[in-house]
């Protein structure tokens, strides 16, 4: 028979042995902390691509990542699925284009805009998007 003075040393024992089990899985828990809904707004299609990625991911992994299911999803316009033909833009007005080296985290915005880049939007005769946006402001003015 145990005496009373083992019976608490081991529960004392077992009990911080616990506390740090839990500690561990808090710690897990905070790691896991840094994944996050996205939403992605691709310019032309109808509606946004969302799913979760790390903080640390950086842009050029998650641009691959909505290339995948946005061509899965059989979503027009096409885009392909090379991620130098795309821009991510934070969904804020007031920030530029988003580095492919540069983490997803690091805007502290969720909601982004992938968009064709400039090369892809001018026009093939090498006119320009000067060009392109005098003819639909013309368009735009003789329809009134």
């Amino acid at each position: 028979m145990e005496t009373i003075t083992s019976f608490c040393e081991k529960g004392f024992y077992e009990g911080r042995k616990t506390v740090a089990v839990k500690k561990n899985k808090d710690n897990k828990k905070a790691k896991k902390g840094d994944r996050f809904l996205i939403t992605i707004n691709v310019l032309g299609s109808s509606g946004p691509i969302r799913f979760v990625v790390d903080r640390d991911d950086n842009a050029a992994g998650v641009i691959k990542t909505a290339l995948k299911l946005y061509a899965h999803e059989g979503r027009l316009p096409v885009l392909g699925s090379d991620i130098n033909n795309v821009v991510l833009y934070p969904a804020d007005a007031v920030s530029n284009a988003m580095k492919p080296s540069e983490a997803i985290g690091s805007c502290e915005v969720r909601n982004f805009v992938l968009c064709k880049t400039r090369e892809d939007v001018i026009d093939r005769k090498g006119n320009g998007w000067r060009v392109w946006l005098q003819k639909s402001l013309i368009l735009n003015l003789l329809s009134h």
